[in-house]
């Protein structure tokens, strides 16, 4: 049987409830049709997990391990150590060692510096930003100098070649880059598909991060502000890339994946929800956990289906990795499992029970089942309570807005939560972490 082509989309800072198919498109005065129909094309989840916000998700994304793990903690400004130390594994290195044709359009936020940049890590070619969207403020902001923070710089690469910038990254190349990437992500499809070669494209886009900006061809196209003109943005760029797999007649040997790095953006005017769940990213609230994941493959995944069986963003590093004819590090621990046989409904059940869950250094929470348990208190960016004497414990599917704390009823479940935590401390004694911006 050919490998099969693999389409990741991930959007930045889309929220739970923000879709239609999630509660959200015309309630949010946003329809999203084309994501909409992805949906009832394929398998909707409702307990897809992330990271705590955009470089701990998109490491976890490309190494298939916690960011506690890899150093990958935060987002750091340009001119410090950053990014994936290059002992890691990504995924763009395992598919191409396979025969794939690998390309990333979008946001790196793994690195920024010659042998980290994606052309350095597994990808073919890479075309975006190294960093993070908030840069591109920079120029227009009263009294920046640039001799002091580098001018922010879209940027390209081809593997074995030096990256270089191509243009500044300032307000008005915000508003065009996800049409930049979408074109680029066709292109690249049409020319690997002609080749007979299967490919990888990673495309995470820019929407929608703040400043949350819509191209000029979308503004004002839905009289509720920015915000929602950049979400019917989002959701037509999603839908180019599905016609053109359509069009190109290889849906039925394409996994295409949808989904979010992380939870809402807790800043005002560009907040978003997270629909049932309380909280934003940078949290270890559910808002910030849970996010939109949508799997289209016709003829593998069935249509319709909608399940809130547990899966984590390390899962994709993983279950991508097999489908892809890899075989997964055996040197390191991989926090990955393999989700195929749930994705394709050979199994009714996910393989994944629960998982640790840090912001920074600090075990902040964990889940397991329908139980989430609590180390620190803090609802709100900023507005904690710090590390509880006693943990919180909620039931997620009684009480999703974790509001009462049933711990003292159900203290049997501490039994395989710390279990859960004893197995990883056990799991770093044995492999210890690498340390944020340590060198190659």
């Amino acid at each position: 049987m050919p490998l099969p082509h693999i389409v990741l989309i991930v959007a930045d800072n889309l929220g739970w409830g923000e879709l239609g198919c999630y509660g959200g498109g015309a309630l949010r005065g946003a329809p999203t049709p084309r994501i909409d129909q992805l949906a009832r094309e394929g398998l909707l989840l409702h307990n897809f997990n992330v990271e705590s916000d955009c470089v701990p998700t998109r490491s976890a994304l490309m190494s298939g391990r916690h960011p506690i793990r890899t150093g990958c903690l935060q987002s750091v400004p340009p001119g410090l150590p950053q990014g994936l130390a290059r002992r890691e594994v990504t995924l763009p290195q395992l598919l191409s060692a396979q025969g794939y044709a690998t390309a990333h359009y979008g946001k790196w936020h793994l690195g920024d510096v010659p042998g980290r940049y994606p052309s350095d890590r597994g990808f073919d070619e890479w075309y975006g930003i190294p960093r993070t969207t908030d840069e591109s403020q920079f120029t227009s902001t009263v009294g920046y100098d640039p001799t002091v923070a580098d001018i922010p710089q879209i940027m390209q690469g081809r593997r074995g070649e030096v990256s270089s910038p191509v243009k500044v990254y300032d307000l008005e190349s915000r508003r065009g880059i996800d049409a930049e990437l979408v074109d680029l992500a066709l292109a690249f499809m049409q020319r690997e598909h002609a080749a007979g070669r299967p490919f990888f494209l990673y495309l995470p886009l820019v929407h929608l991060h703040f400043p949350t900006l819509p191209h000029r061809d979308f503004a004002g196209r839905t009289g509720h502000g920015d915000f929602a003109d950049a979400m019917v943005e989002l959701d037509h760029r999603v839908g180019q890339v599905v016609d053109a797999v359509d069009a190109l007649g290889i849906a039925d040997r394409t996994a295409f994946i949808f989904c979010s790095d992380n939870g809402p953006e807790f800043r005002a005017p560009y907040r978003g929800t997270a629909g049932p769940w309380r909280g934003t990213y940078h949290t270890a609230m559910e808002g910030s956990l849970r996010v939109p994941c949508i799997v289209r493959w016709p003829g593998r995944v069935q249509p319709g289906r909608v399940s809130n069986e547990m899966v984590h963003v390390t899962d994709l590093f993983s279950t991508l990795a097999r489908l892809g004819g890899a075989t997964l590090p055996a040197d390191r621990p991989i926090d990955g499992l393999d989700q195929r046989d749930f994705l394709f409904g050979n199994a009714a059940q996910s393989v994944r029970e629960g998982f640790l869950f840090h912001i920074k250094n600090e075990l902040r929470a964990l889940k397991w089942r329908d139980w989430k348990l609590h180390y620190h208190w803090e609802p709100e960016v900023n507005e904690g309570k710090g590390k509880l004497e006693s943990p919180y414990l909620f039931n997620l599917t009684r009480d999703p807005k974790e509001k009462t704390d049933v711990l003292v009823h159900n203290t049997w479940v501490l039994g395989p939560m710390l279990r859960m935590v004893r197995d990883f401390q056990l799991s770093a004694q044995r492999h210890p972490h690498t340390a944020p911006g340590q060198a190659d």
